[in-house]
């Protein structure tokens, strides 16, 4: 594939991509939460008003005020600034953690479905394996070996959810290592090295986005219900699973605590959910 190719391939799917935002209100929704909860956590420090540690029991559980938007919870600290740097905490584990499963599922997925034979036996059956275990059970179990903390919970996530990826990525290479443009790579000399990094792994960026994109929902949800049990995050960082966890007891007398990082857990997911749907459906003629 040229240069020129290359980049009318890029304009096409750009052109389908904002074609069909346009029609779908969802998803182009879903976009707008998700580009709002990004800019959120990337200038945290200068959108929150107050620290989101700072302790002062003098101003414990006070309603909202313009001084605390969202109000307090019940060690003072502003709601609104836990909320807002749970986005930061919240997003960054979840993109380190999806860093992580593409470093891993991406190149095998790439050299199962490029080299095929018994690599690509080993590496499905590998997959398959990985595939049987259910994440949450395996995290309690890493947890109850080596303790508590947002850490263990991030390497279970990258170690089981890579193979999903693996899958479809080498789905996606069987179907492109049979086309002309790769043929003809082939044919004229081109290194294999060439051929992946050149043709084949920049045709497969469409399912890496859109699955990407959905995952993100999943492993927010994951590492929220981990915190929210005291195995993931811990205090005194602000994390939207522990905002949920400590207001369990005011529920009665202030059940905003609990409704604010429930409402953002929920609408984030939402979100990227959305989004993901709608790039996949955008992508889809460029896939098939």
């Amino acid at each position: 594939m040229s240069e020129i190719d290359i980049n009318a391939a890029g304009t096409r799917y750009s052109k389908n991509v904002l074609y069909y935002f346009k029609k779908d209100k969802l998803a182009l929704l879903g976009g707008i939460i998700v580009i709002f909860f990004t800019l959120i956590g990337i200038f945290a420090p200068y959108i929150a008003p107050h620290s989101p540690i700072d302790m002062n029991l003098q101003r414990r559980l006070i309603k909202p005020s313009l001084a605390f938007p969202l109000g307090t919870d019940q060690l003072g600290r502003c709601t609104l600034s836990r909320l807002i740097y749970g986005t930061r905490t919240s997003f960054g584990d979840a993109l380190i953690v999806l860093a992580g499963i593409l470093a891993i599922g991406v190149p095998l997925g790439i050299l199962a479905g490029y080299v095929g034979g018994w690599v690509d036996n080993f590496i499905m059956r590998l997959a398959d394996i990985v595939l049987t275990f259910p994440s949450s059970l395996v995290a309690l179990a890493v947890v109850g070996i080596l303790g508590p903390g947002i850490l263990n919970i991030m390497l279970v996530l990258v170690f089981l959810w890579w193979a999903p990826f693996a899958r479809i990525i080498r789905g996606t290479v069987l179907k492109l290592k049979e086309m002309d443009f790769v043929m003809a790579a082939k044919a004229a000399g081109t290194s294999k090295f060439n051929i992946i990094v050149k043709h084949i792994l920049l045709n497969a960026v469409s399912p890496i986005i859109v699955l990407s994109t959905l995952k993100v929902a999943s492993i927010i949800t994951h590492i929220a219900g981990f915190s929210f049990i005291g195995l993931g995050t811990q205090p005194p960082t602000a994390d939207w699973g522990i905002m949920l966890s400590d207001s369990r007891q005011f529920i009665s007398s202030a059940p905003s605590l609990m409704v604010w990082p429930g409402l953002t857990i929920m609408t984030v997911v939402f979100g990227l959910n959305m989004f993901g749907e709608g790039l996949n459906e955008a992508l889809r003629p460029s896939l098939n």
